[in-house]
Parts: structure tokens; sequence; C-alpha cells
């Protein structure tokens, strides 16, 4: 089992900056895909990035392309995602997961979540 805590999230006003940290505790970090997800009131929990267990392949939504960077670091079982020019529509409350093994794209594969932290963007 893997236990997740993320941090980082705040206020930030449009073209900003935030850097969000997940830390995880449990079986071996490395053997795990380690996702970010975000959700708002009354939408559906979507996918935002993610970062695979075994070469390192990142994926990452359309919306967020170009902008956000996932990355990894096993040594310190920490997951980051950098999150640059920050627009009003990426407010949200964000959560990392993790997976065994297999890159995944749907937040229905994630076994383990964390807690959530907020993303706040002013326009």
């Amino acid at each position: 089992q893997v236990q997740l805590v993320e941090s980082g999230g705040g206020l930030v006003q449009a073209g900003g900056s935030l850097r969000l940290s997940c830390a995880a505790s449990g079986r071996t970090f490395s053997y795990y895909t380690m996702g970010w997800f975000r959700q708002g009131s009354g939408k559906e929990r979507e996918f935002v990035a993610a970062i695979s267990w075994h070469l390192g392949e990142e994926e990452y939504a359309g919306s967020v392309k170009g902008r956000f960077t996932v990355s990894r670091d096993n040594a310190k079982n920490t997951v980051y995602l950098q999150m640059n020019s920050l627009k009003p529509e990426d407010a949200d409350v964000y959560y990392c997961a993790a997976r065994y093994r297999s890159m995944s794209t749907s937040p229905s594969d994630y076994a383990y979540w964390g807690q959530g932290t907020q993303v706040t963007v002013s326009s």
C-alpha cells in the first residue's frame, strides 16, 4: 500500500507559477506510476499529468501541455508538478495518485490517492 500527502497549493495571480509536491510512503516508490488530477465543484475528476515507473515517460492533458511539468525524485519518494503560466481555469483542488507499474491517464486505474491541495488563480 501507498500513502500520499500533497502540499504546495495556494493563491497566485494569472501568469504566475506554483510547484505542488506529493510525498509518498509505503511500498517501493519506484515501482509506481504517479499521476496528478484535478477536480472542481460540480465537475468530474480529470487527468492533468503523470510520470511512469519504468522510463520516466511523461503524459499531459492537452490543456496544460507546455505549461506544466511533472517530475519525480525516487530517492525522496516525492513527485512534483511545476505549474507555470497559470490561468484562472486552472483553479481546482489538485490530487496526486499512484498505481502499480503501468502508465495510465484514467483516474479509475489509480489505487492510491492523496487528500488534495487547493490551487486558486486570480485574474
